[in-house]
């Protein structure tokens, strides 16, 4: 069976409803001549005469009548899911948001979007999962709503993307250390022993320090290998241990322990916001992601 033109839904609904021809014609801005088609169109869809001659008028059939109901409620429905959404109020939103997130965003960023979430939208509950890999498919499977990270290769091209903020990256000790006597130059810097901060655990940094390094005849010798910052910043806190870790995005983490430039020049990094677009549209949604944005922006300076 063929699929039915659905828009013969709502030239019944008004036919019904006027009972006549030239009125439905009328209302829907039609000619008396292409209304009368579209009459006899129904009538051979239902199988039904609906509307009969009756005098100078037309009269439902008990089938018309049987359906008027129906039709306007189905016309309505239709309508309202078709009619733009209705203004977001925040203060009634239930919802809970997961999103995926790289190691020290929450720790540094977390209060500030709870706190402002809470005073806007006390329903709205948040989900914070540790982003293993740069894979998109979380997004795409709808299984997370908000990602954030460095754009890059494994990125999905479908994916909505907007920068947060510009990273570098910074030395990190305790603040005993010796590195925080003196001028930190290469020599010094390579000369410690280094946390490598590898969420994949392999033996090579995914920074270019150590191509900086290498025109100098420097190398930098590599203590222990974790999978994220906290941790690389844990340790280097309780040892002699070198982190290398962003500056904005540990700023929290690093409270109390002494942070230096790194003393070779690396290209900074962008820390962007990630979506799938069937959520672009979403009030919501879009509402969260400007939160997300307004307290990046307010932490600390590029």
């Amino acid at each position: 069976m063929a699929r039915p033109d659905l828009n013969l839904l709502v030239t019944l609904d008004v036919l019904l409803d006027e009972g006549s021809v030239a009125r439905a014609a009328r209302r829907l801005r039609l000619s008396p001549s292409a209304m009368s088609r579209a009459l006899q169109r129904l009538r051979e869809t239902t199988g039904d005469p609906l509307l009969v001659r009756a005098g100078r008028g037309l009269v439902p059939t008990p089938r018309a009548i049987e359906l008027r109901q129906r039709v306007g409620e189905l016309v309505e429905e239709v309508e309202a899911v078709l009619r733009p959404a209705e203004r977001l109020d925040l203060q009634r939103l239930a919802r809970t948001f997961t999103l995926r997130t790289s190691d020290g965003f929450v720790e540094n960023f977390g209060p500030a979007l709870i706190t402002r979430i809470a005073s806007q939208a006390p329903g709205v509950r948040l989900c914070f999962v540790q982003k293993p890999d740069r894979e998109s498919a979380p997004l795409r499977e709808g299984t997370v709503d908000l990602e954030t990270g460095v754009v890059g290769e494994r990125t999905g091209s479908e994916l909505r993307t907007q920068a947060l903020f510009r990273d570098r990256f910074v030395g990190v000790v305790h603040r005993e250390h010796g590195l925080g006597e003196g001028k930190i130059t290469p020599a010094r810097y390579a000369a410690g022993r280094h946390i490598l901060v590898s969420r994949r655990g392999l033996d090579k940094a995914p920074l270019d320090i150590d191509e900086a390094l290498k025109p100098l005849g420097l190398e930098r010798e590599t203590a222990v290998i974790v999978g994220g910052f906290s941790a690389a910043l844990a340790l280097a806190r309780s040892s002699d241990l070198i982190a290398t870790v962003p500056e904005r995005h540990t700023e929290a983490l690093r409270a109390g322990m002494f942070s230096f430039p790194l003393p070779v020049a690396l290209s900074p990094i962008t820390v962007s916001l990630l979506w799938h677009p069937r959520l672009d549209a979403d009030p919501a949604h879009r509402w969260l992601r400007s939160l997300v944005r307004d307290v990046c922006a307010g932490q600390g300076s590029d």
